[in-house]
């Protein structure tokens, strides 16, 4: 079986480069990987476009690389949380792609699935559908959505074995599987990692033949993005 556990995020990010198109695990703050992240902002790489649920906080998760202006391009469903993000978009930085949530998740699947386009109802009459191709099914307009891919998918799970495969705890098993598969290559950070066979079968959410890097993360936040407290 083969071995895919690499050092850290360092050595597991280290051939990204600038201008290539990448996806990033997550929803909200739950299952990002924070340490691929940092070591992307560490290296400086340019003109970056992320695919991505949300952009994080202004400090927190993608939101650290809007601030150094690594992002180009972002393809999200939501990105209310961010301040600097909402600054670039209106000052013409940043291009955007704003997707209906499941629309995102279903082109990322299909990407991942080999699926090169689909049928969905939402967006037919609005913005959402200038351009693209409409078609009615059974009486009912559909628009057409085209698969997504990326020459990296960056995710995150509570546990990974050597061999890449993958288990997610709770809400960060989100975007997580899906662009497991959708990445040309898969670095997947883990917060155990476990020798090969010692995960049950029955328990894996993303099998290794996804993932071609691994390596056990530290550090993790684990923020809270809204806190609500009594009075």
């Amino acid at each position: 079986m083969i071995n895919k556990v690499v050092k850290n995020a360092v050595e597991a990010t280290q051939d990204i480069q600038d201008h290539m198109t990448l996806m990033l695990g997550g929803f909200g703050l739950s299952g990002i990987p924070e340490n691929s992240i940092s070591a992307l902002v560490d290296m400086g790489v340019k003109g970056l476009t992320c695919i991505s649920n949300n952009a994080g906080v202004d400090d927190f998760g993608i939101g650290l690389m809007l601030q150094t202006r690594q992002v180009k391009k972002m393809i999200s469903s939501y990105v209310g949380e961010n301040a600097e993000f909402e600054r670039q978009l209106i000052s013409g930085e940043l291009e955007v792609d704003l997707i209906p949530q499941g629309t995102l998740a279903e082109r990322v699947r299909a990407g991942g699935a080999g699926i090169p386009a689909f049928f969905t109802p939402a967006g037919v009459g609005t913005e959402v559908a200038t351009g693209k191709e409409i078609r009615e099914f059974h009486g009912k307009k559909y628009l057409m959505e085209e698969w997504l891919t990326a020459d990296f998918a960056l995710v995150k799970a509570w546990k990974g074995d050597t061999a890449g495969n993958l288990i997610f705890k709770g809400t960060a098993r989100n975007f997580n599987p899906l662009m497991a598969a959708a990445g040309k290559i898969t670095i997947a950070e883990v917060e155990e990692l476990v020798p090969a066979g010692e995960l049950d079968p029955n328990q894996i959410h993303t099998p290794g033949i996804y993932v071609q890097r691994i390596f056990q993360g530290s550090g993790y936040e684990k923020r809270i993005e809204q806190l609500t407290i009594s009075k």
